[in-house]
């Protein structure tokens, strides 16, 4: 096929362009993290990596490895044949919830496939982005589908935002910002994959399953 002739769904090409973003940002952190391991090893600088700044930067390559894991398998590519097992998904809803004060409690067993944990991901940053405050998830899998059930002692009211999750027939009520792109993915998610997205949101809690 020519490249003339030749077309990729808008949505995969978005899929590929950020697995190659999120491909190129992880090598040099990695080079930053071994950096750090190098220099608590070395006796040229003593006590060094236990200085407040130290710290911060091993604290903020931390959480940037782990935030940049997430959006690699919730704005990446998804090849349906691909298969995710049960401790990385700990170790990514673990980094997710470290990350933005949440307390994640996951009960799932086996391996799951890619594009199934991309809802889970997607749907914990709807959750993180109901809780400012952070606040105290579980994460269930059994034979019927997933349940998120998150609870703070005050959630963000915002309706109009979480009808991007409706059904399709149901116009969304507004557009998402940047920072709110996570549920019109996660609509388009459950769609691609025939499932239907149930949500209730109230003053103390909220939950998605699908």
């Amino acid at each position: 096929m020519s490249a003339h002739t030749m077309r990729i769904d808008p949505r995969q090409l978005a899929a590929l362009v950020g697995s190659r973003l999120c491909h190129d940002l992880v090598s040099p952190l990695g080079a930053i993290g071994n950096g750090i391991e190098l220099l608590e090893l070395s006796d040229e600088f003593p006590g060094l990596t236990q200085t407040p700044e130290m710290r911060l930067i091993a604290e903020s390559v931390n959480a940037a490895h782990h935030r940049i894991q997430a959006f690699r398998v919730a704005f990446g590519h998804a090849g349906k044949d691909q298969r995710v097992t049960r401790a990385e998904l700990a170790r990514l809803v673990e980094g997710m919830a470290g990350q933005c004060r949440m307390r994640v409690e996951l009960t799932a067993f086996g391996t799951f496939p890619r594009p199934e944990i991309r809802m889970v991901v997607l749907a914990m940053m709807c959750l993180e982005h109901a809780l400012p405050q952070g606040g105290r998830v579980s994460v269930l899998q059994d034979g019927s589908g997933w349940r998120l059930l998150a609870q703070a002692e005050q959630t963000r009211p915002d309706p109009a935002l979480w009808s991007w999750l409706a059904p399709r027939d149901t116009p969304p009520q507004r557009a998402p910002a940047p920072s709110e792109v996570q549920f019109a993915l996660l609509a388009e998610a459950a769609a691609e994959l025939g499932r239907a997205i149930r949500w209730k949101l109230t003053g103390r809690s909220a939950e998605i399953a699908f």
